[in-house]
């Protein structure tokens, strides 16, 4: 990714920067199609604007949020992760070793079947946990 000089005759200085930052983070979710962690985003990211700090991933995070082009992933071990939003209904598996998450596109469907009497369920999510394949063929 080539970086554009700035216009010094700009107002709002480092509004280019700021785009080639945003580019730059748009492009590792598109390349790395799996929820990601700020600092995995921070660390593909620098691939292509070596400056990035941590400070403007997580405002990305937050404005590409609020565009509806991310959406959060909760996994209770760890901090929050961001894949792209309007995918299908799917699952997530944690690995233990590296720490990384990858999308599960199955679904054993029925929950209410275990769902207690008089509950009502409205959605659900599930997290295996375990050694993803490269942390396997490492051991």
């Amino acid at each position: 990714m080539k970086l554009r000089p700035r216009n010094p005759g700009c107002r709002g200085k480092g509004m280019i920067r700021k785009t080639n930052q945003k580019t730059a983070i748009r492009r590792v979710f598109e390349e790395d199609d799996r929820p990601l962690s700020p600092q995995e985003v921070l660390d593909a990211a620098r691939e292509y604007v070596p400056g990035l700090g941590i400070a403007t991933v997580y405002r990305s995070l937050k404005s590409f949020q609020e565009e509806g082009y991310l959406t959060a992933v909760a996994i209770p071990e760890g901090p929050p992760r961001y894949e792209r939003a309007g995918k299908a209904h799917h699952h997530h598996f944690h690995c233990r070793y590296c720490g990384r998450v990858f999308e599960i596109h199955a679904c054993s469907g029925d929950m209410k079947g275990i769902t207690p009497p008089g509950y009502t369920l409205e959605d659900h999510e599930i997290v295996l946990y375990g050694k993803c394949q490269e942390c396997s063929k490492a051991a």
